[in-house]
């Protein structure tokens, strides 16, 4: 029999919100419970309190995400204070950087900033490089091989400044305000995500502090140093539009519609397949087109991937798509999403594309619907580069869902205004040919010699299919052969494939 008597009293046990007497039974307020409570609210004054605390010197990398789009006020806010405290010799990480970042030109001639990883670039910035402006060459990405940059520590970020639509004292933070339709609201944190769990420091910049808990959350309190809320994180006009436009163009719908009758010849549109479509004015006239097969055949998609439109939204809230991966969401019905539907769910960009990510999303995708600026007889895609040679573009997800997808589709006119699309040789190869199974034009469909079940199939369904050699043939008869760009020596941008290798070099651009 134990004698309890003899057992040592516990004065004190500590419980959730308090300390128990273990004589008396009393609850007793103890002051480091608040303590330990204040200290864990990590709201600062000021950006440059942020950066002061977040210990970023000379020759750091920082990163940011590019979920606003061309209303983002984050990078420019962030790099004029970094500026203005002297911090010099920096690489910025963001997973893309577009028109609204011009002002970073100033911060690269005044030495701030000597180094760029990004996704993309576009506007006068893009301009600026293709012309010469920086001494070290942009490192391009795509999502997935920056994910797995990142993860492997070839990329490693020392402080990300990320924005958030919404965000709690602790740093619980979402890419929507869940109290309220107002304000700036981007959906889903895809790229974001991985940025913060891997940062030596993350600083969360928002516009609208609200309750904890703040869930459910894109980033957790536990990624988070600090918050600082600003008056404005973004200009909703620029971050999204009210609704998805559909396309009148009559090219781009006889596309869509040569591509949907490939992908119900293709042997994948059957049911529970999965999809990722693109957010161009043919890849969702695809998706209006194929929501009307699917209502046909009775036949359902078991999930759509990527970045997600309000059109997916509306077939999900149908049944027709039962379950959504949302990485970025380009529209406000796609982001409104997020908070209503239980299957709509937010995804990192690791888990998307990471070719290092044995789970990765892209590798479970029957057919994928991607753009191109141009294509050459090989099959080469380049997204990045335009017809004089000037980077305006971006690589995005592109090559990682093409190396993923059972079948990609590439969708592109035969010409664009008197320049060919399907050319001899791409300017930039951005997706290798051998990862792309179909190119859909309005003058016919090329397939690649590597996927000859296809061709049979699309020839036995009676589509105008062709040779990518032909296509070429009958561009360059339409339009002329385009005179040569003139480039120099110099290399600007190097584009890596999804598994980090040099894939081609962008040279500046001949003034």
């Amino acid at each position: 029999m134990i004698d309890f008597d003899s057992i040592p009293r516990i004065k004190e046990v500590s419980a959730c919100h308090g300390v128990y007497d273990a004589n008396n039974c009393e609850r007793k307020n103890v002051d480091r419970f608040d303590d330990r409570q204040k200290h864990s609210v990590k709201v600062l004054p000021s950006i440059e309190e942020a950066v002061r605390r977040s210990g970023l010197k000379d020759g750091m990398t920082v990163s940011f995400h590019h979920h606003f789009r061309n209303g983002d006020y984050i990078v420019n806010m962030v790099m004029d204070v970094i500026a203005k405290m002297g911090i010099k010799n920096l690489t910025v990480a963001a997973s893309s950087l577009t028109d609204c970042h011009w002002p970073l030109i100033e911060h690269i001639k005044n030495g701030v900033i000597t180094h760029i990883e990004t996704s993309g670039l576009r506007g006068k910035l893009a301009e600026a490089v293709s012309h010469g402006l920086m001494d070290f060459p942009v490192i391009f990405r795509s999502h997935g091989g920056r994910a797995a940059a990142i993860e492997s520590g070839e990329l490693h970020i020392d402080v990300a400044f990320l924005g958030a639509p919404s965000c709690d004292p602790y740093g619980n933070a979402n890419g929507y305000n869940r109290d309220s339709e107002e304000g700036s609201c981007c959906g889903s944190l895809g790229y974001a995500k991985l940025d913060a769990l891997y940062a030596d420091q993350c600083v969360i910049i928002t516009d609208h502090l609200v309750s904890f808990p703040n869930t459910p959350f894109g980033i957790p309190e536990s990624q988070v140093e600090y918050v600082v809320v600003v008056d404005n994180i973004g200009d909703p006009k620029g971050i999204m539009s009210g609704a998805t436009r559909f396309t009148k163009n009559p090219k781009e719908l006889l596309i869509a519609n040569y591509a949907t009758k490939a992908i119900e010849a293709s042997g994948y549109f059957e049911d529970n397949f999965s999809m990722q479509m693109g957010s161009g004015g043919a890849s969702l006239a695809v998706a209006r087109f194929l929501r009307e097969r699917m209502i046909e055949k009775d036949i359902k998609c078991r999930f759509a991937l990527g970045g997600i439109t309000g059109q997916i939204v509306q077939m999900h809230e149908e049944g027709l798509v039962k379950k959504i991966l949302d990485v970025q969401s380009f529209d406000l019905i796609a982001a409104n999403s997020l908070k209503n539907n239980r299957f709509h769910q937010q995804i990192d960009a690791s888990y998307y594309a990471s070719y290092a990510n044995s789970g990765a999303a892209v590798s479970q995708l029957d057919f994928v619907i991607l753009s191109a600026l141009e294509v050459d007889t090989d099959f080469n895609v380049n997204v990045m580069t335009g017809s004089d040679g000037v980077i305006r573009g971006a690589v995005g997800g592109h090559p990682d869902a093409a190396a993923g997808a059972s079948m990609t589709v590439v969708v592109c006119p035969l010409l664009r205004g008197r320049i060919p699309t399907i050319c001899s040789h791409v300017n930039t190869i951005c997706t290798p040919g051998r990862t792309v199974d179909v190119v859909v034009t309005d003058q016919g469909i090329a397939v690649n010699p590597l996927r000859p079940e296809l061709y049979e199939r699309f020839a036995a369904a009676g589509l105008p299919v062709t040779t990518i050699e032909k296509l070429h043939e009958r561009a360059e008869k339409i339009a002329g052969i385009p005179a040569p760009i003139e480039y120099t020596d110099r290399i600007v941008g190097v584009l890596m494939y999804r598994d980090n290798t040099v894939l081609d070099v962008i040279r500046q651009v001949k003034d």
